[in-house]
């Protein structure tokens, strides 16, 4: 991966973006759409509920049947987040994740000094594991109403993705929902303003500390099939990757971190090509 392709993740992320969110209609009328497609969960962190949405995100369906008792759906969803953990890892995050894009764009603002590491760090970094118990698992299994179902607490309360790309656009061409929106929503689009802001001064605030689809991914990403290849004789121990790495992952020592996206920064980075990213069986 040479310089040559600098500008081609950002490619990826913004055509995989306009593929999740391709039913253009769903803008311009405020409304949802109901096709075949919206059964089918998309890898990324893409809410259901977004006018352009053509797919399912795959935290909105775990929720949706934890609890419940649909078994047949609940091994579709648990299946998927596998077999995709499998192949690609937090690759996923790096590259089809549409609000990993906006964090990325933010991140790119000028003029602001940029924070890499601060003190607590490492310890919010199990933050998106606490999440991903607690509003993913526990409270809609748990906390349930009088007809036994449980609510998706995590896009309930939390998810400032589901906020910028459904509740936003929903209400502006919404009369309706305009005049229902009350205290929930305020705190939802609070949330959003205060990630969107980290993200000017700090690398993606949301996958790093908040995530729990991006959690579910890390566990993976020892295992998958892409991963990031140390050809250690070629390695001179610069250093630039660990610079590089926006992510706070020191390639060299630790290629298959929870916390590498498989950005692809790091292997740029390298002025010995030591570094490469793609599918293999081989361990480090």
């Amino acid at each position: 991966m040479g310089k040559k392709w600098k500008h081609l993740r950002t490619c990826v992320q913004t055509a995989w973006t306009f593929l999740s969110n391709c039913y253009l209609a769903g803008f311009a009328e405020g409304k949802l759409y109901t096709g075949p497609l919206k059964n089918i969960c998309f890898p990324g962190l893409n809410c259901y509920s977004c006018p352009g949405a053509v797919g399912s995100c795959p935290i909105g369906s775990l929720q949706a049947v934890m609890g419940s008792w649909k078994f047949s759906l609940s091994l579709y969803v648990g299946g998927f987040l596998m077999i995709t953990g499998a192949l690609m890892g937090r690759f996923v995050c790096g590259w089809l994740c549409p609000f990993g894009l906006v964090q990325d764009l933010i991140y790119k603002i000028p003029f602001v000094k940029k924070i890499n590491r601060f003190p607590g760090d490492k310890i919010m970094r199990y933050l998106k594991y606490v999440i991903l118990a607690v509003f993913v698992i526990l409270l809609p299994l748990f906390a349930v109403d009088i007809a036994g179902q449980g609510a998706p607490a995590f896009c309930k309360y939390i998810c400032p993705s589901g906020t910028l790309l459904g509740g936003i656009p929903l209400v502006l061409k919404n009369q309706r929902l305009q005049a229902m929106v009350g205290f929930l929503f305020r705190w939802k689009v609070a949330i959003l303003l205060v990630t969107l802001l980290a993200a000017i001064i700090v690398y993606r605030p949301f996958c790093k500390y908040i995530c729990p689809l991006g959690a579910i991914y890390a566990l993976f990403n020892r295992v998958s099939l892409c991963r990031l290849r140390v050809d250690k004789d070629k390695c001179v121990g610069c250093g630039g990757c660990e610079r590089a790495c926006k992510m706070g992952v020191n390639p060299i020592k630790n290629p298959d971190s929870a916390e590498c996206i498989r950005c692809g920064e790091c292997v740029r980075a390298c002025p010995k090509d030591a570094l490469h990213l793609g599918l293999s069986r081989k361990k480090n």
